[in-house]
């Protein structure tokens, strides 16, 4: 089952850098910081710094909610997605991976069991 947009990735190879200038677009500081991610609550979704994507023609990633990666990943098998990125443990029980559905999109997934949808500012 998809819940919902849940996060976009942005290219940062200067983490630290990267992190003081959405925290102060954003008017908020992080809720999730580590060495290899950044993640700022915005209106319920999250805005997610990750230091080892490449910028430019990588651009922005988005990833849909999900409370079972590998359920999901079977489920959307079954539709004719083929797996581009297998499960990854990325740290603090938070998973993604990505699939190409048929048409050759890149359709990101994680599952967070930090993250709160409820949490709107």
């Amino acid at each position: 089952m998809i819940l919902g947009l849940r996060t976009a990735l942005y290219p940062a190879p200067d983490l630290g850098k990267a992190r003081q200038w959405y925290a102060q677009v954003l008017e908020r500081e992080p809720y999730f910081e580590q060495p290899y991610y950044v993640g700022f609550n915005v209106g319920g979704f999250e805005l997610g710094l990750v230091p080892d994507m490449e910028p430019g023609s990588a651009g922005m990633r988005v990833l849909w909610g999900v409370p079972d990666l590998d359920e999901e990943l079977a489920r959307l098998r079954q539709f004719g997605a083929r797996l581009h990125e297998a499960p990854q443990d990325v740290g603090e029980g938070i998973r993604t991976a990505a699939v190409l559905d048929p048409f050759g999109n890149v359709f990101g997934l994680i599952e967070n069991p930090h993250f709160d949808a409820k949490t709107v500012r």
